[in-house]
Parts: structure tokens; C-alpha cells; sequence
């Protein structure tokens, strides 16, 4: 995006210098950037890392597979030591990242965000709760009072990046206001599942390790009331946290989503007090040049380069930035990693009637998919039916209802929860997985069927009409540009 907004500026004065093979990279690159920056890319390629496990899983790698997973890794100073399988560390550490993204996600749309106003908040909010409660009962139906029953957190979860690349590959033909409200829903479906996991899947806690815990926490809070801007203060007290809370029982992951609330949503300049910043420096700027400088030989020059760029991260909030830089890596590193790690489950899994039609399965499925059916669209009627709320524009219940099959898609998290709830108990893990990706493949494809034969002709009319307004308001009506 800001590549694109600068193309727009000429250079009007002055050199432009270029590497002798830079035209050829940034030809080369062209390519895989528009593949980064697609919405549907990350789901894309979390389905092949899915597959590329279940393969691998399969196949004859499949001791390689195990023993990589199961591989120790340590990390040693002195006496002091940190020791955890390869599999252990992408699921406690890596995880990490991925929820502290989350963590900035959900700041981020209470502050500003879809669910920052009451009117648009309401639906997705009931959505959300009626998503998460209505899976975890059907799924307690068929487990109560059984071994399996600890699973009942597993059919809660949405998975974001699948659901929302699901509906992207539809383009157009799904209003955007649609997606905003899956979006909203999915955040509001991961603070649930946070709340779970940190409550109900912690097994027994260090009380002093807690209470060291709290003491980080006010830390971190402590940097943000002095004004600390700069993210590396708030990462170093997060991996201390993370540390401590490994210690304390309670799961390491929420090391992320505290790290996140803490760290500012608030820039020290707003646009007015930046635009006058910029413009006192270029003016110095200019005053400090001399025909033939170079700012490598101009202390002058040098000083007021780096004010602007002190300026210019001061413009954005830490938390934007944080999120920005984070979306990729954690989209196409981290969790298509968890998926390589996470869903290499034997196919037999799903071949065989018993290890299909058992309770634990059957639960999972009914739960992501029927369960998260029956509660997004009910919460979403009754909370439409009784005022409180709108329905996304130029929306119907018809894209409701592909909206609530695509929320079915728990997959990451879902999978998360299995790896919590059935720690050590590898059959009940497979069956449970073996469910999680079953219901997914399920309700994706029911979603994407549903939301492609949704009604378009209105809201793509509407759409037009709004874009023709703008366009028209932007030119005076004229075609020409308004200064």
C-alpha cells in the first residue's frame, strides 16, 4: 500500500539513484509481492502446508516426520536452561506471535475498528457468543461424562486467515461490508478462545511464578503510561512474561495477547501537529543545502534526515506499526509452520468407520459446523429481530448463513485447543484433529457454495452508485480534480 502511494509522487528536481540490477529484481519480485499482499494467499497457503503434512504424515518420511517434531531443542546461560521439543517450541513459541498479533488485532478494532461502534458491534458480538456457546454444547451432547469430554473448547474456534481467504477468492460477488462483519466476528471468536484456553486449559499453577507474572504485567502497563514508544521495551518485558507464565502453568501464549494490550494505540502526533513538523524540516532542510551536498558529507542535512524519520514513526501508533510489520511473517511463516507441525495425522483417521464415528469426531463436526450454523445466524436473528443491531449493508441472512458455514473453519485454533486438551493422549488427539479437519473441509466448501450464489445484482448496483458519487465529488463533476 504505502509502495503505491509513493509511486504516485514525481520526482520533479534532482537524481534518482539505481542499483544496476535493481529494475530486474523489483521485475522478478513484482509477482510474489502481489501474491504476499492478496487476502487469499495465506489461506492458500495454509491448505497446501495442511495437505503437505497430511502427506508427509502418510508417507515414508513419516519417522523422520515424528523425530523432527520430537527433536529437544535447548537454550542454555550457565546453569540456567530451557528445554523443550521442536514440537513443544512451535506450539508454545512460535504460537506466541500469533497471539500477540491477535492481541494488537483486538485492541485495535474496540479502539477503532467495526466493533468500536455500538451499532456495528452488536451483531458480530452476539454472533461470536452465539458461535462459541451453541458448538460447545452440541459437541458436550454427544462427549459428556466421558474421558473426551475436556475437548468441548476444540469446536469454539475460527480460523480468520481460512475463513476470510475463503470469502476473498469470491471477489466482488460478496459486499464488503460482509467481510468486515466475518472479521469482527472471528476477533471476538479469538478473545473467546484466549479466555478458554487461559481459564479452563491451564493445568495447575506456580503461585510465586504468578505473582511475578503480575509484576511484568504492571510493568508493561508502566511503559505505557511513561510514554515509551519504541517496541523492543514492550517485546523484552514480553519474553520475560512468556518465560514466567511457562513457569507458572498457565499458558505461555498469553504472553502475546498481554504484550499486545499494553503496548500504546495512541501516536504522539496527530496529522495537523505532523504536517506542520514536516514542513518546519523541509524548510531547514532546505536553508542547510548547498549545490553539489550529499547527505552522507552533511552533518546538517544528516540530522534533519533523521528527525524526519523520528517524525514519521512518532505520526503512527506503536501499535500500527506492530501490526503491520507482523501480519506477513506471522501469515506465511507462523502459521503455515503450525499447520506443517500440527495436521500430520494418518489418513486411516478418516478412512475407517470407527475412528470417524466416535464421539469425540462426531462432536468436533457437529460442533464446527452445525453448532457454529445454528448459533451465528439465531444470535444474529434475534440481536437484528430486537433492534440491536444492524445487518452488514446490503447483506441478507443468505450471507449470513455462508458466513456462519465459513466460521466453521476452526483449523489453527481449533487444532491449538486439541494439542491443550489432549496433551500426551495421541489417539484422542488424532480423532480430535481428524474432526477439526474434516469440519473445516465441510464447512469451507458449504460457505464458499452458499455466499457464491448469494444475491450480487443490489449490492453491486449500490456499490457502483457510491463510486461514481465519489468520483464526481472528487472531480467537481467536471473531470477535473478538485485542489
Amino acid at each position: 500500500m504505502a509502495n503505491k502511494v509513493l509511486s504516485k509522487f514525481r520526482v520533479r528536481k534532482g537524481k534518482v539513484f539505481e542499483a544496476p540490477l535493481e529494475n530486474a529484481l523489483g521485475r522478478l519480485m513484482t509477482p510474489f509481492d502481489e501474491f504476499i499482499h492478496r487476502q487469499s494467499s495465506s489461506g492458500v497457503l495454509l491448505m497446501i502446508c495442511a495437505v503437505t503434512a497430511l502427506v508427509i504424515a502418510n508417507s515414508a518420511w513419516q519417522a523422520g516426520y515424528a523425530h523432527l517434531l520430537h527433536l529437544p531443542v535447548s537454550y542454555n546461560f550457565g546453569d540456567w536452561s530451557l528445554s523443550m521439543s521442536f514440537h513443544h517450541w512451535i506450539n508454545d513459541g512460535l504460537m506466541a506471535i500469533f497471539f500477540l498479533l491477535v492481541g494488537l488485532e483486538l485492541k485495535r478494532e474496540f479502539l477503532v475498528g467495526e466493533l468500536s461502534e455500538r451499532k456495528h458491534a452488536v451483531l458480530p458480538v452476539m454472533a461470536a457468543i452465539g458461535g462459541m456457546v451453541v458448538p460447545a454444547l452440541i459437541f458436550s451432547m454427544f462427549n459428556a461424562g466421558t474421558p473426551t469430554e475436556r475437548g468441548w473448547g476444540i469446536p469454539m474456534a475460527t480460523d480468520i486467515a481460512f475463513a476470510v481467504g475463503c470469502i476473498a477468492i469470491l471477489g466482488n460477488r460478496v459486499p464488503r461490508a460482509v467481510v468486515t462483519f466475518l472479521v469482527a466476528l472471528a476477533i471476538v471468536d479469538d478473545l473467546g478462545a484466549i479466555l478458554v484456553i487461559a481459564i479452563w486449559y491451564t493445568e495447575s499453577v506456580n503461585m510465586i511464578a504468578l505473582m511475578g507474572a503480575f509484576l511484568l504485567t504492571a510493568i508493561l502497563w508502566l511503559l505505557n503510561l511513561a510514554g515509551v514508544r519504541h517496541s523492543a521495551a514492550y517485546i523484552f518485558v514480553g519474553i520475560l512474561l512468556w518465560y514466567d507464565l511457562h513457569i507458572t502453568g498457565v499458558h505461555a501464549t498469553l504472553a502475546g495477547v498481554i504484550t499486545a494490550m499494553a503496548i500504546p494505540a495512541r501516536p504522539k502526533y496527530d496529522p495537523v501537529a505532523f504536517s506542520s513538523f514536516v514542513k518546519d524540516i523541509i524548510r531547514s532542510f532546505d536553508r542547510s543545502f548547498r549545490p553539489g551536498d550529499k547527505i552522507i558529507a552533511n552533518d546538517a542535512l544528516r540530522a534533519r534526515v533523521s528527525a524526519l524519520d523520528n517524525g514519521v514513526h512518532l505520526v503512527q501508533s506503536p501499535l500500527q506499526r506492530m501490526e503491520t510489520r507482523l501480519h506477513i511473517p506471522v501469515a506465511f511463516i507462523v502459521v503455515p509452520i503450525f499447520a506443517l507441525a500440527n495436521a500430520g495425522i494418518p489418513v486411516d483417521s478418516f478412512t475407517s468407520a470407527e475412528a470417524v464415528l466416535n464421539p469425540l469426531t462426531i462432536g468436533v463436526i457437529c460442533g464446527l459446523v452445525f453448532g457454529k450454523l445454528i448459533g451465528i445466524v439465531g444470535a444474529t436473528w434475534i440481536g437484528w429481530k430486537l433492534g440491536w443491531g444492524e445487518l452488514p449493508k446490503h447483506s441478507t441472512f443468505h450471507h449470513i448463513i455462508g458466513v456462519a458455514l465459513l466460521g466453521g473453519i476452526g483449523f489453527t485454533m481449533s487444532i491449538f485447543i486439541s494439542e491443550l486438551a489432549f496433551a500426551g493422549q495421541n489417539e484422542m488427539l488424532i480423532q480430535a484433529k481428524a474432526g477439526v479437519l474434516l469440519a473445516s473441509l465441510i464447512a469451507g466448501i458449504s460457505g464458499f457454495l452458499i455466499l457464491r450464489r448469494a444475491p450480487i445484482e443490489e449490492s453491486v448496483k449500490n456499490d457502483e452508485v457510491e463510486v461514481v458519487a465519489e468520483a464526481e465529488l472528487s472531480t467537481g463533476g467536471n473531470g477535473r480534480k478538485l485542489p
